[in-house]
């Protein structure tokens, strides 16, 4: 259908006439009840709950904290979003609390809150009016209606100065006084008491909108508002003052537009899409009070109806005041109901309060409180018999019982196939279902599933949007690197190939690095496999190494002893077991030394303490060397040669020395030192011997610094050397011995008791060592002193050991 023009409207208004809109009702208004007195003023309660969010949009941020003491009209939340304006202080006083509380909402719901408990001198803040206001820029003007929090009061809340600051042409601005809903005499009151107020606001809204033409539309069932205005706009051509036929929902916003012009509002549309802008005559009030006296939104008037209470009226209550406090002003009778129960709201569009401490809001225009029988009870409910009653009292020309049905099933897909979300809520196909079914209910809870799935799908939506850029952007990185790469690989080979061709530097890849890297690691772990292998080899060799030097040096003078046993008259028997005491005695040192030599470099390799011991070692060996060299000098005819003869004494020595103790060497003082030693001059033969024991001490000298100078995988040859070199001083000891004829007086008696045990031990063998070697044969004292000699060399190497493990720990 095409929608009227201009002219036909302006005709058409002109001649009386108006258009209609399909449906709608005519409840019993019960007006009467509460329209016969004026506005009254009630008490100041003792707090006031101020929801933070009393509009369409988002609620501000708090600018007050508790404690703080504020004055009336200050703003306590402010916001720079544009479907947000500001709440202010209905009176003076002090912040007590900043905390959720329940709010004027069908469902209970919670919001954040501030509590202010009034100091009772209504102090106002600083006010700025603007008396000239055609004399400011409309920008100003609207910021100025903004910052006083005004937003629409008589239907949903939309904040006033997105209405005001529109850029599209607007033909009609449409002044809704029609009231149509039952009980309700709020707006009724405030016509008939302060319509120059309101004409004053209806001023500065034509200011800033600047249309064509404006309408008053007042219900025919108002006729004292309807003179009040008529008066305060006879002044003005332009202004017409319009009475509307009296049938519910005619002041719904869509109906009324249709009703005054012909046109409809399109589904997805607002009415500034077909050139009206509409306003409640509430919300003219508060723009005049805020440009005039600068006064923000702070106080709205409120009925308080119904057989329940008994002083029913019209209160101009403050903003924030509980519902429990105006029901005492209007004095509640609970008696007249079966359970207490208030509609905010008319008795068609209304909902019933869960708590009495709700406080009133900017959209609260009646508090119902209906006796027992004056509502239908919420729980007669029956099932539906598909009259068709709803449908034909549908304004909206929609299909009430099939929505119902869905909505109820929760089929909500197929709800919305019928239009769901054009229905607006006037409750009329409640009012006429012969069934009592609250549909208006049902409708509301659809729409507030449908809104929250929505909700969830457009987050689900927005984070699929969000993982995919990431996704795509992260791979956009990697062509980029792959791409830089690339050319970077390129540039390398381009620098390469323009070298001269006599400069051979091979172009480098990335992984070079890594491999040379990787090349190093194992080659250091194949050095520390190796020295791993050689300690435990030197480990498993250096006790065989010391377990073979004794047998060697046995072996060794075992053999010379062999060749000279029975050919020789010059005492071979004699030298042969000196042969083998000595080579005991260096074995066991040997063996000692190298034991301490093992674990002191095992341990700490300090080598200062290692040099010390190998001086002291090679001290004692040139001091074994001058002894012996004195010793074959020195004649003895005491000791019997069947002692020397008899090869069995090597053991019985070795026996004896290895029990020696440290006292020996107290012994071998006397043995050396107390003792006079013949000291005739020494034969060349003599001179020849001695030169060879002190060579045969320097080696060990220089045997002993060699070891401290080479590393712990040298241990296995050097034993291998010192059993050479052990052989070989066995071979020249047994030569020096042939022709020694020393003997010494002392220890006469020790040598013989040894020498007859050594006699005892072994009849036969001395026997016969008597008969081969006769008389000239060296004396017992000599293996006596050699086997004190071994066993002192053998005390001092373990006395060494335990100093050099007590320096150690």
């Amino acid at each position: 259908m095409l929608s009227p023009s201009f002219d036909s409207i302006i005709e058409t208004l002109n001649n009386n006439k108006l258009y209609s809109f399909p449906g709608g009702v005519h409840p019993d208004d019960k007006k009467s009840l509460s329209n016969t007195t004026t506005i009254q003023v009630p008490s100041l309660p003792a707090h006031l709950i101020i929801p933070m969010r009393q509009h369409i949009g988002s609620d501000g941020t708090c600018c007050v904290e508790v404690g703080d003491k504020v004055q009336k009209g200050q703003i306590l939340s402010q916001s720079a979003t544009p479907f947000a304006v500001p709440v202010h202080a209905p009176t003076s006083g002090e912040i007590i609390a900043i905390a959720p509380h329940v709010v004027a909402h069908p469902s209970g719901l919670t919001e954040m809150c501030i509590t202010l408990k009034p100091d009772g001198n209504d102090t106002w803040c600083d006010l700025s009016p603007i008396p000239n206001y055609t004399e400011f820029n409309k920008n100003e003007l609207i910021n100025h209606i903004c910052q006083a929090g005004i937003s629409g009061m008589g239907g949903a809340g939309f904040p006033t100065h997105i209405k005001t600051s529109t850029s599209k042409p607007v033909e009609f601005l449409v002044l809704n006084g029609i009231e149509c809903e039952p009980y309700i005499t709020s707006d009724d009151r405030l016509m008939r008491e302060h319509a120059w107020q309101i004409r004053q606001g209806l001023d500065i809204l034509a200011h800033l909108i600047n249309p064509k033409a404006i309408i008053v539309a007042i219900e025919d069932n108002k006729p004292e508002a309807l003179q009040a205005l008529n008066i305060a706009c006879q002044d003005k051509d332009a202004y017409r003052v319009v009475s509307v036929e009296t049938k519910y929902p005619a002041g719904g916003e869509k109906q009324l537009i249709q009703v005054l012009t012909g046109r409809e509002v399109p589904r997805d549309g607002l009415p500034v899409d077909i050139g009206v802008v509409m306003f409640n005559v509430g919300t003219c009030f508060a723009v005049a009070d805020a440009i005039l006296q600068g006064k923000p939104l702070v106080e709205r008037v409120v009925t308080v109806t119904g057989e329940a209470v008994k002083q029913p009226g019209n209160f101009k209550a403050l903003i924030g005041t509980p519902v429990a406090h105006l029901l005492e002003q209007a004095q509640y009778n609970p008696k007249k109901q079966k359970a207490p129960k208030v509609v905010m709201g008319g008795p068609m569009m209304g909902f019933t309060l869960s708590d009495a401490t709700i406080p009133i809001i900017k959209t609260t225009n009646c508090l119902l409180v209906p006796s027992k029988k004056e509502l239908v009870d919420d729980n007669a409910e029956r099932p539906c018999i598909r009259c068709s009653a709803c449908a034909d009292a549908c304004p909206a020309s929609l299909l009430p019982q099939q929505m119902f049905w869905h909505a109820k099933a929760k089929e909500y897909d197929k709800a919305e196939e019928y239009d769901l979300f054009d229905c607006i809520e006037c409750g009329a196909c409640a009012y006429v279902c012969p069934s009592e079914i609250p549909l208006v209910h049902y409708y509301r809870q659809a729409k507030a599933d449908i809104r929250t799935q929505r909700d969830e799908k457009n987050k689900a939506e927005k984070a699929k949007q969000r993982f995919e850029a990431r996704n795509e952007r992260l791979e956009r990185e990697k062509r980029e690197r792959e791409e830089k790469h690339r050319r970077a690989k390129e540039a390398r080979l381009a620098a390469n190939q323009a070298k001269p061709a006599n400069i051979d530097v091979p172009a480098q890849p990335a992984s070079d690095t890594k491999d040379k890297v990787a090349a190093a690691l194992a080659r250091a772990k194949a050095k520390k496999a190796a020295l791993q292998s050689n300690v435990s080899n030197q480990s498993q060799s250096e006790p065989k190494t010391q377990e073979g030097a004794p047998v060697t040096a046995i072996d060794s003078s075992g053999g010379s002893g062999d060749g000279s046993g029975s050919g020789s008259g010059d005492g071979s028997s004699s030298d042969k077991k000196a042969q083998v005491a000595a080579a005991i005695a260096r074995a066991k040192a040997k063996k000692e030394a190298r034991a301490a030599d093992a674990s002191e470099a095992a341990s700490s390799g300090t080598t200062d303490i290692v040099d010390k011991k190998a001086q002291i070692a090679a001290a004692i060996a040139r001091a074994k060397a001058k002894k012996a060299a004195q010793q074959s000098s020195a004649p003895s005819n005491d000791a019997p040669s069947s002692f020397e003869a008899n090869p069995s004494e090597a053991k019985h020595s070795k026996s004896e020395l290895s029990n020696a103790k440290p006292a020996k060497e107290a012994e071998l003082a006397s043995a050396t030192g107390d003792t006079g030693v013949n000291e005739t001059p020494l034969s060349e033969a003599d001179e020849k011997k001695a030169r060879i024991a002190a060579a045969v001490a320097k080696a060990k000298a220089k045997k002993a610094s060699a070891k401290q100078s080479i590393n712990s995988g040298a241990i296995s040859k050097a034993s291998g050397e010192e059993r050479h070199i052990s052989k070989r001083q066995s071979n020249e000891a047994a030569e020096v011995s042939k022709n020694e004829s020393i003997s010494t007086p002392s220890n006469k008696e020790e040598t013989g008791s040894q020498e007859h045990g050594s006699q005892n031990h072994h009849p036969q063998k001395n026997s016969t060592a008597n008969s081969n070697n006769g008389g000239d044969v060296k004396s017992a004292a000599d293996a006596k002193k050699a086997r004190i000699a071994a066993a002192v060399a053998k005390a001092k190497a373990k006395k060494a050991a335990i100093d050099k493990e007590k320096e150690l720990k």
